[in-house]
């Protein structure tokens, strides 16, 4: 218990330590490029509230899920062998299941951007 309280004191020094640092040598020259308004890469088309496509939200959550699922396969890399033969065709079949989902929205056109 005590290690972990001498952790989280450590965390906390350090990252007040690094705050206070860059406060006091970063660099402040804001120029009309720094301070100007950014909406993904490109120039903003009209006022701060309108609303985005909802192609962008699809496109978002399409790639948390398939980023999420590829993460599963990194214990699976590591430990390839040492798992047994259910193990090995269960994260193929997970795969398989991945890879149609791929394939459907493909074709779906869940992956252009317009």
């Amino acid at each position: 218990m005590f290690s972990f309280f001498l952790f989280f004191f450590i965390v906390i020094v350090l990252a007040g330590l690094f705050s206070i640092i860059s406060f006091f040598i970063g660099e402040r020259s804001p120029d009309r490029e720094k301070v100007s308004a950014y909406e993904c890469g490109f120039v903003p088309f009209s006022f701060l509230g309108r609303p985005f496509s909802i192609r962008f939200f699809l496109i978002g959550i399409l790639f948390l899920i398939f980023d999420l699922e590829i993460s599963f396969f990194f214990p699976w890399c590591v430990l390839y062998n040492m798992v047994a033969p259910f193990g090995f065709w269960t994260m193929v079949g997970f795969f398989f299941v991945l890879i149609l989902g791929l394939i459907y929205e493909w074709l779906k056109g869940g992956l252009e951007w317009e």
